[in-house]
């Protein structure tokens, strides 16, 4: 199993699991192995016997990261491809979430195959985590981010923010960027700030791994902004009305996983992150904390990190619960994700 989990490795992010598979003979030795390549290419499975001579496999093991699927897609259900290779047992980890892949364990079983599941099913989890998340939810995961000040201010009374937080907070972010499939901002951050939407290590050269730009806005992006320099395109959709009822943010996320998206970076400013927040699509809050104060301007001006989230009485309140509070040199990170709806209600 560790085997098949390293070549799932192998195999991209995206609308598929990563998914490993390794065909053993009777005295334990490896026939074949293979690996998810891709959205519409061979399962697993189906790579791994695709090595073997016809009937090669006939009495032997299948080892897989995920339970083989039990339903036609652009390919066919690998359950019926392990029966019809004369495969007698399969041992496999994570078992399949889907509706409509699910139940290749119990078509095995019916059919005389010994199945065994559960194998190093953490490490497998891990692997595909989230993927199994976007499973659950429907969407990508998402992460809030802002940073502010010790009195909640993320700018000053004239707009002005770069930079609230020092250098060591702003490479944990560029980190956690490279993570991320998607980055997302408001048209007002871009326009103000013209960030590149990129992910950069301390000596200015790119993550190997960058992060599809995404601006949400009616207003246009300028021809000359620095987002249209980054690696990927930038996919640009209307976000009419984000501080009212009307919002894009959930059918945003809906295209995003149809692209294969699972894990998307909101980071564009105070509008974006209340409208995401409001919608209820944040899965993980990053507050990044400089030890300074703002305040709210002789005019009044009050540029508070978050602004309206559907909370008008206490009771309404966000809650969270902190998952961790790290130093990132004179700043401070508090990790949080949406408490239970017990502890919420507490």
């Amino acid at each position: 199993m560790r085997r098949a989990l390293e070549l799932a490795t192998r195999g991209p992010r995206g609308l598929n699991p990563q998914v490993g598979a390794v065909i053993l003979g009777p005295a334990g030795e490896i026939l074949a192995d293979g690996w998810h390549r891709g959205a519409g290419t061979a399962h697993a499975e189906v790579d791994a016997l695709s090595q073997l001579a016809p009937g090669a496999a006939r009495g032997a093991t299948a080892v897989v990261t995920l339970e083989p699927c039990n339903h036609t897609g652009r390919t066919g259900p690998c359950a019926v491809a392990l029966l019809e290779a004369g495969i007698a047992r399969v041992v496999y980890a994570v078992s399949d979430p889907g509706d409509a892949s699910a139940g290749g364990a119990e078509r095995l079983r019916a059919a005389g195959v010994d199945v065994v599941a559960g194998v190093e099913v953490d490490r497998a989890r891990a692997l595909i985590a989230d993927w199994l998340a976007v499973q659950r939810l429907g969407r990508p995961l998402v992460t809030v981010k802002w940073a502010q000040s010790l009195d909640g201010r993320a700018a000053a009374a004239d707009g002005t923010s770069k930079w609230i937080t020092g250098p060591a907070a702003r490479a944990d972010v560029h980190r956690r960027r490279s993570e991320a499939d998607a980055i997302v901002v408001g048209t007002g951050t871009l326009l103000a700030d013209d960030p590149a939407l990129t992910a950069r290590r301390d000596d200015g050269s790119l993550y190997e791994r960058q992060p599809m730009p995404v601006v949400l806005g009616q207003r246009a992006v300028p021809g000359d902004a620095l987002v249209h320099r980054h690696p990927l395109a930038l996919l640009h959709r209307d976000g009419e009305n984000l501080g009212g009822e009307s919002e894009n943010a959930p059918s945003l996320m809906d295209e995003l996983r149809d692209l294969g998206v699972q894990r998307v970076f909101v980071e564009g400013g105070p509008t974006i992150a209340s409208a995401f927040l409001r919608a209820g699509l944040a899965d993980e809050v990053l507050v990044y904390i400089a030890p300074t104060l703002i305040g709210s301007g002789t005019g009044g001006a009050d540029r508070t990190a978050v602004r309206f989230i559907g909370v008008d009485t206490i009771a309404a309140q966000h809650r969270l619960r902190v998952t961790s509070i790290d130093r990132l040199g004179d700043d401070i990170l508090v990790v949080a994700e949406p408490a239970p709806p017990a502890e919420g209600n507490a």
